[in-house]
């Protein structure tokens, strides 16, 4: 797992081909398999393959851009009739997708949507981009979306992260600070 862990880098670019069905499903197995409060399951996700739709939403915030070259983007989103921890279980569900990327030969990117800024795409509306969102994938009122996922296979490779640069034994505390 530490292995994943350390090759696991935020892709922005992407081959143009399909991914496989079965890789995108194990992509999703792992989301689910995220712990959420109490248990409850309130994550989801809208998987969009459609070009013109996968353009629509790279288009919603000012980091997105980028989004439009994903063969796939998976919506996380979250139902809040059945939970009240939204942002901690999307991340981790979202974290999950991360890592089983990885694990898959894929690559993706967290695109915060929650509370983010209008992107180009979002026009005059002086709406959200969650909201855009929402409307243009058909999302019930009762739900919040946390973040885009684009996936695909990364265009190219990056080095593996140094764990002399990220592991630093000063920021551990045992006790007390």
């Amino acid at each position: 797992m530490l292995e994943a862990i350390r090759i696991r880098r935020s892709h922005r670019s992407f081959e143009q081909r399909d991914i496989e069905p079965e890789k995108l499903e194990e992509v999703l197995m792992a989301a689910m398999f995220a712990p959420t409060a109490k248990d409850l399951r309130p994550v989801e996700f809208i998987v969009v393959k459609d070009k013109h739709m996968i353009t629509q939403l790279s288009g919603m915030t000012p980091y997105s851009g980028f989004a439009k070259k994903a063969p796939v983007v998976i919506v996380v989103c979250y139902d809040t009739e059945k939970g009240r921890r939204f942002r901690e279980d999307c991340s981790i569900s979202a974290a999950h997708i991360y890592l089983e990327a990885v694990n898959q030969g894929l690559g993706t990117c967290f695109v915060q949507v929650a509370d983010a800024l209008p992107g180009p795409g979002a026009g005059k509306q002086g709406e959200s981009p969650e909201g855009l969102i929402k409307k243009e994938l058909g999302l019930p009122g009762r739900f919040r979306i946390q973040c885009m996922m684009p996936v695909g296979y990364p265009e190219k490779a990056q080095p593996p992260h140094d764990a002399s640069v990220f592991f630093d034994r000063a920021k551990i505390h045992f006790e007390t600070y």
